[in-house]
C-alpha cells in the first residue's frame, strides 16, 4: 500500500521529467503567474486602460514554458 501511495505522488512528476518537489516548485509558480494574470484582467475589467496586455503576456509566458518542458506520457491520460 505504501509504495502505491508513493506512486500516486511520483508517477506525474516523474512523466514530465521531475522529481515532486521540483514539480511542487513548479507549479507553485505557476499558480502564482496565473493568479497575477487573473488579477491584471480583473483591473483591466474596470479600467480598461491599465494593464493592456498584462494578462495575456503572461498566459503567453506560461504557455512557452510549459511546452518546452518533458511531455507526459500517454500511458497516463489512457489508463484513466
Amino acid at each position: 500500500m505504501s509504495a502505491r501511495l508513493t506512486k500516486l505522488f511520483t508517477d506525474h512528476p516523474a512523466s514530465v521529467d521531475e522529481t515532486y518537489f521540483g514539480h511542487m516548485a513548479f507549479a507553485g509558480w505557476f499558480a502564482s503567474r496565473l493568479f497575477l494574470a487573473g488579477g491584471a484582467a480583473l483591473v483591466h475589467a474596470f479600467l480598461p486602460f491599465l494593464c493592456e496586455s498584462t494578462a495575456s503576456s503572461i498566459v503567453r509566458e506560461l504557455y512557452e514554458r510549459t511546452t518546452k518542458r518533458a511531455q507526459p506520457s500517454h500511458r497516463h491520460a489512457t489508463s484513466r
